[in-house]
């Protein structure tokens, strides 16, 4: 504090001299250095460390980003966290570590909370994904929704628009359904032509869960039943093996067969290859793809990147009646892959202050709109201004691209059915229980069925042994839903 009010005062009299300083440091944090923990660059590193150079201009402080790979970030910060140490002013996770990180959390300051920038957020994740237990204990600075890509030229083209009509009976357009996309994907493969139909992740390890998700979501998220797409959030029974899963996963596995031949090994980055690449038709992914394909200097399709809302379902399974549910349209479910990282402030840390201003700045709609459309940043939507401001895109995309990947982006965050990724105490334990069984489904050395039921054979013993009152109180937490 004394530190502080020394620079004020040097800051005041220079400016009674008619020094420039007048308006520097402001908030003046003089001599104070924010510790941030971040994942490997450049995705996400690379947004903190700009932000970084801004704010430091602005208050005089200095930010330290520190990195570590993927699979070190999470040990690193809860064994901090955990201990009570003083290492990290800022940590920046996935929202599926909330339930692990949260009782060493602080909440974050009131005054960020209202006004302007604070509506600008999308409700889905100032609502729910900023939320635990009622307290706001983490700010989004990063947007992760699942849409979907596909090719202006390829849909748009005569030929193949009356060949299609001729093969399935009904235009040849962005697919609106699950079944429309594996239609399309079946009249685009053709690898003669050096053309496939679809791409997506279906490589141990590299995002595949997230990917089967986004299938079974249309199929598992009734608008009745909010929270149930995992498990029961009466019980805690496991959910992944009913009906609607099992046709999610049937047709991941049609996809799969629908890909190029190594497609298998593809994680995220592979996927935005092949689209970039000129190599298939449509893809589903994150938002990351529109911008790569878009990128002339690195893609053989940019000048045709079409974007749309993640095909749904008109029929949604209801696990309370054991029933599919006919629905009177199409419900395009949108899901939370992964849902956006978080940036969070220990209660460990002895500058709380001066962390969360450079956290309000990170995320501020100018600082964090540059972001979505800085290649490398890995940053994707997450503010409601994020998708209307057509002229910052525009540096990236042709006026219609723009306007149908905003669309689709503004969509994903803001659509009446929204599924929300599962979030929950031991969630890497479940998920690599479903990545080992799901590879030998996708290998064909196992129906989907059985797969499946094997899953849910181990999910219920998992939630036993982490204990299910406890699971089941985190569950419903972490999907919105009141207290048992």
């Amino acid at each position: 504090m004394k530190r502080r009010l020394l620079a004020s005062t040097a800051t005041l009299l220079l400016a009674l001299g008619g020094g420039s300083a007048a308006l520097a440091c402001e908030p003046d944090y003089t001599g104070v250095t924010v510790t941030a923990a971040a994942q490997t660059g450049p995705y996400i590193a690379s947004a903190l460390q700009k932000a970084a150079a801004g704010w430091e201009k602005k208050t005089c402080g200095k930010v330290a980003v520190v990195e570590f790979p993927w699979s070190e970030l999470y040990p690193k910060i809860v064994t901090a966290l955990s201990a009570g140490e003083d290492t990290f002013d800022v940590v920046t996770f996935p929202p599926a570590w909330a339930p692990d990180f949260t009782d060493y959390l602080t909440e974050m300051p009131a005054a960020m909370r209202e006004g302007a920038d604070w509506e600008d957020v999308a409700p889905v994740y100032r609502e729910q994904l900023m939320v635990w237990k009622g307290k706001i204990l983490s700010q989004t600075m990063d947007g992760d929704a699942h849409t979907y890509s596909y090719r202006i030229d390829l849909f748009e083209n005569a030929d193949n628009q009356k060949a299609f009509k001729e093969k399935y009976g009904y235009d040849l357009a962005p697919a609106k359904t699950w079944k429309e996309y594996l239609d399309i994907a079946e009249f685009f493969n053709q690898p003669a032509n050096n053309l496939w139909g679809t791409a997506e992740a279906f490589r141990r390890g590299g995002q595949q869960f997230w990917f089967l998700f986004s299938h079974v979501a249309g199929y598992a998220s009734h608008p009745a039943n909010p929270g149930a797409m995992f498990f029961d959030p009466d019980t805690m029974d496991a959910q992944v093996n009913n009906p609607a899963w099992v046709r999610g996963l049937e047709e991941y596995i049609r996809a799969s067969k629908l890909a190029p031949p190594n497609a298998l090994n593809f994680s995220f980055g592979e996927v935005n290859a092949a689209f970039a690449g000129g190599q298939v038709a449509e893809s589903i992914g994150w938002g990351d793809t529109g911008v790569i394909a878009a990128d002339k200097k690195q893609s053989k399709v940019a000048g045709s990147v079409g974007s749309a809302p993640l095909p749904g379902a008109d029929e949604i399974w209801n696990y309370k009646t054991k029933t599919w549910d006919k629905q009177d349209h199409v419900v395009q479910t949108s899901f939370m892959a992964f849902g956006g990282w978080q940036a969070a402030v220990p209660a460990s840390s002895g500058k709380q202050e001066a962390a969360w201003d450079f956290v309000k700045y990170l995320t501020s709609p100018d600082v964090s709109g540059e972001a979505t459309v800085t290649g490398g940043t890995g940053v994707n939507p997450y503010r409601i201004s994020h998708t209307t401001n057509l002229e910052r895109w525009s540096t990236i995309f042709t006026d219609r691209e723009a306007k149908e990947y905003l669309g689709a982006q503004k969509y994903a965050v803001t659509a009446e059915n929204i599924a929300l990724d599962m979030r929950l105490p031991g969630y890497f334990s479940y998920t690599e229980i479903l990545e080992i069984e799901l590879s030998k489904a996708l290998a064909g050395e196992v129906e989907p069925q059985a797969a499946l039921d094997s899953v849910a054979q181990q999910w219920n013993a998992l939630t036993d042994e982490f204990g299910r009152d406890k699971q089941l109180a985190a569950y419903r937490a972490s999907m919105g839903l009141p207290e048992k």
